[in-house]
């Protein structure tokens, strides 16, 4: 049975901002067709607007999603930009742009113009390639200066981990939050996330909780314990924060069983630990306008 305050606790903790800052959108039905998800993918493969991610996640709590975008197509990030135009449970976004190429700075100076973009994202290959390259560096610099911040994803290994070490260690006022852990980047070791989470300008995204058992994919968060206290030793409360990877986790289970999986770790840690959790470390680390 719950004390008083425990129940306070919860109810205050129950009540806190949710904002989800892993969210993709994108529509198979434009002309011009999309890059991912693929046609063959049976769950993913239709339109993904905000109407559809209100009516999923508002009943539950959510609040406000940050819009990570998932095409490389240059105007894919435009065509986004107008779609979210004005949605108030839209706070940030994300854009895909190249660092280390001729045209970086044009595209940065062009979108950061819109107050909603807090950043880019790159994939592993990225700093794979662009770790020792000064034009590389020299553009993630020049987003630092910008304030604006670095989504860094990694989905086949752990080689790019060294790398991104680099660039936290050449650009100490780079924000950089790593992607879809604890279950990415793939057989990640102590050492190489303790290593980065020794620079206090790199948080984690808890935006990869769920994961396929033998046939099943568990929905109690006894199940996930290890990992997430794992992340929480490495980071500590005030640099990690909830994503739910939406639509994409809906390969594993629905979007109210990811939430659900998350609160049930998190929310028994306190009121003040939640709220840093699921919307303070967000704000902190993406620094949107209040809307």
């Amino acid at each position: 049975m719950l004390t008083l305050s425990a129940e306070a606790s919860a109810s205050a903790a129950a009540a806190s901002p949710i904002i989800d800052t892993h969210i993709h959108f994108y529509d198979p039905r434009r002309k011009e067709g999309i890059p991912w998800p693929p046609s063959t993918d049976k769950v993913l493969y239709k339109p993904v607007l905000p109407p559809l991610f209100a009516s999923t996640a508002t009943p539950l709590g959510v609040t406000g999603a940050v819009v990570i975008e998932a095409s490389p197509r240059l105007e894919d990030n435009q065509w986004v930009l107008d779609l979210v135009k004005g949605n108030p449970l839209i706070v940030a976004y994300v854009a895909n742009l190249d660092a280390g190429t001729a045209e970086f700075r044009i595209n940065l100076a062009r979108f950061r113009k819109n107050p909603l973009v807090r950043g880019i994202r790159l994939f592993d290959a990225k700093f794979e390639a662009g770790a020792s390259q000064p034009a590389f560096i020299d553009d993630l610099k020049r987003l630092a200066d910008a304030g604006l911040a670095l989504d860094a994803i990694g989905e086949t290994d752990t080689k790019w981990l060294a790398p991104l070490l680099t660039v936290a260690e050449k650009i100490p006022n780079l924000r950089i939050v790593i992607n879809h852990m604890p279950e990415e980047p793939p057989a990640w070791k102590t050492e190489q996330i303790a290593a980065l989470a020794k620079h206090p300008q790199v948080y984690c995204k808890v935006s990869g909780v769920l994961k396929t058992v033998g046939t099943s994919v568990p929905t109690d968060a006894a199940s996930y314990k290890g990992a997430l206290d794992q992340l929480w030793e490495l980071f500590g409360p005030d640099r990690v924060m909830y994503g739910s990877n939406w639509p994409k986790s809906d390969l594993l289970a629905p979007y109210a069983t990811v939430l659900k999986v998350v609160k049930a770790y998190v929310e028994p840690k306190g009121a003040a630990v939640a709220t840093k959790f699921f919307s303070g470390n967000a704000r902190a680390f993406y620094r949107w306008t209040a809307r």
